[in-house]
């Protein structure tokens, strides 16, 4: 494989770019549906054997932390390749790069403020410091479940958006992200 393949150009996102962009997609998407789920039906015995077929809440959260930092040094790294944004279209990405950063790092503050620490996959995420610290509770409990559903918004206006080039403007915005790998 060649490694243009994995670099972005003007005509298309390279496999890098792809697998970082759709990978994000797929754990926000289980995140976003088990979410929902206990949401409308307040849990059920058929939903938590769903959500346990995936990973829970917490570990899809760090995944994606894990996932957003290179995918935003990759992306920063790409842009001279890229066609170039117009203002409103970068910001609106700089404050998806933002949200997505800052939803899991309230989790993490909220995890610290309880003083009971987090393990995953056996090992110390946070620190047990059995002190509760009231306001990093109360910060993270105010903003992480309404950044959640503000992302979820963007999110559908980011897709929105891309069709819209696509198909009305026939710009071939999306297809730089589905389409063929090679120019």
């Amino acid at each position: 494989m060649a490694t243009g393949e994995w670099h972005d150009s003007a005509a298309r996102f390279g496999r890098a770019s792809r697998i970082l962009h759709w990978g994000a997609a797929v754990l926000l998407l289980w995140q976003f549906l088990i979410l929902a789920g206990y949401g409308l039906t307040g849990g059920s015995p058929l939903l938590d054997r769903i959500a346990s077929f995936g990973p829970s809440h917490g570990s899809v959260g760090l995944m994606l932390l894990a996932l957003t930092l290179p995918r935003l040094i990759w992306s920063l790294r790409q842009r001279g390749g890229r066609p170039p944004l117009g203002w409103l279209a970068r910001a609106f990405h700089a404050a998806l790069y933002a949200i997505m950063l800052a939803i899991p790092l309230l989790g993490l503050l909220r995890a610290y403020g309880s003083g009971k620490g987090w393990h995953h996959w056996g090992v110390q995420i946070v620190p047990e410091t059995g002190t509760e610290i009231p306001w990093m509770i109360r910060a993270a409990d105010l903003a992480h479940g309404e950044l959640g559903w503000a992302l979820l918004a963007m999110i559908a206006g980011h897709a929105g958006m891309a069709c819209f080039h696509q198909f009305w403007m026939r710009d071939r915005v999306l297809s730089r992200m589905v389409g063929p790998i090679r120019d």
